[in-house]
């Protein structure tokens, strides 16, 4: 069984020969010390074996400042970082007429897919192959402020639909792009809780969030591809809602946030494949390899029965992870994620 065979079956809750071995985001420093002379991230997974490769969409700078900020096609103001993701510092939303007058980045920019292409021509048919997008709440915080547009929920709802609107079309669009460009699987990266709780109340959820989230996951479908909700957190107030929109998976079930893969699993594994949860705050990275062994263990003791699992780390092996427990976690799931 291979790589794309092997996730597939895994998405559609069923047993493969391992369990598979995923990430959606590596860092590129971490992924070159794990795999001396690899050229790329990708190559780096190819390498190691995993089961996946993939990217995200692209969205340029288009202003760079002196103090280290800059400016992204979507007019939000960024914070640079070493991290796959920067810090948005402010977007250019409001009020009701700055998102009535807002215009989305284009979804048919020539660069929209990023490395997309190339990973189709290089890893099509050996690899599973994932596109990194987003639905309408994650933009639409960057571009209003976190904290403004959970304020329109209450105070503004005309204002955070128009604009949740607007970002929801253009991204569905670049879902359908990718799609069929190649991709296989779209993962989903809005966030919708921390380590406490949900962002916005469970009712605050089904108005706003689910009905969007349920759009993009149709989308997906009907184009022939499998559908992944990344959202970290503590998930469990609104995990029925996540789930009944119908994504394939669920990433990454976050231990630090008090979410326990097999009561996810014991609820849950009949109705959606559970990608997770290796812990990527602590253990992968000030953690020993036998602890990393232990943990990977323990994830497949959770959640692999039957079938409908994938491991990952908790979130992404960010810059922080040890290459070593980077690799450990990997040999640990080869190891002991065969099926009888």
């Amino acid at each position: 069984m291979n790589s794309v065979e092997r996730v597939h079956l895994a998405l559609r809750r069923q047993q493969p020969d391992r369990v598979p071995i995923v990430e959606f985001g590596v860092d590129d420093a971490v992924a070159k010390a794990a795999v001396p002379g690899c050229k790329d991230v990708a190559d780096c997974l190819d390498k190691l074996d995993m089961d996946l490769v993939g990217c995200p969409a692209l969205f340029q700078r288009v202003v760079e400042h002196g103090d280290g900020t800059y400016l992204d096609e979507w007019g939000v103001r960024y914070k640079s970082s070493r991290e796959i993701v920067a810090h948005p510092i402010e977007g250019p939303v409001k009020t009701l007429a700055d998102a009535r007058a807002y215009t989305p980045p284009d979804p048919d920019a020539p660069y929209r897919l990023g490395k997309l292409p190339e990973l189709v021509r290089r890893y099509k048919g050996r690899r599973a192959i994932a596109f990194h997008h987003r639905a309408a709440f994650m933009w639409s915080a960057f571009i209003m402020g976190l904290d403004n547009l959970l304020a329109a929920f209450l105070a503004e709802p005309e204002t955070a639909v128009c604009l949740m609107d607007k970002v929801l079309e253009c991204n569905m669009r670049i879902a359908r792009k990718a799609i069929r460009a190649g991709a296989e699987i779209v993962v989903l990266g809005d966030d919708y809780a921390h380590n406490k709780g949900p962002l916005m109340s469970p009712e605050l959820f089904r108005e706003f969030i689910a009905p969007r989230l349920a759009k993009m996951v149709d989308l997906i479908h009907d184009e022939g591809a499998f559908c992944i909700k990344h959202t970290d957190g503590y998930l469990y107030p609104i995990l029925d809602m996540i789930i009944a929109a119908g994504p394939d998976g669920l990433n990454p079930i976050e231990p630090t946030a008090g979410m326990e893969l097999g009561r996810v699993k014991a609820r849950y594994g009949a109705r959606i494949c559970l990608v997770g949860n290796i812990d990527c705050a602590q253990l992968l990275v000030h953690g020993t390899e036998e602890e990393v062994w232990a943990a990977v263990r323990r994830a497949i003791d959770d959640a692999a029965t039957g079938g409908g699992f994938m491991l990952s780390s908790s979130n992404s092996i960010h810059s922080g992870c040890n290459p070593r427990n980077f690799v450990a976690m990997v040999e640990a799931a080869k190891a002991l994620g065969a099926y009888g």
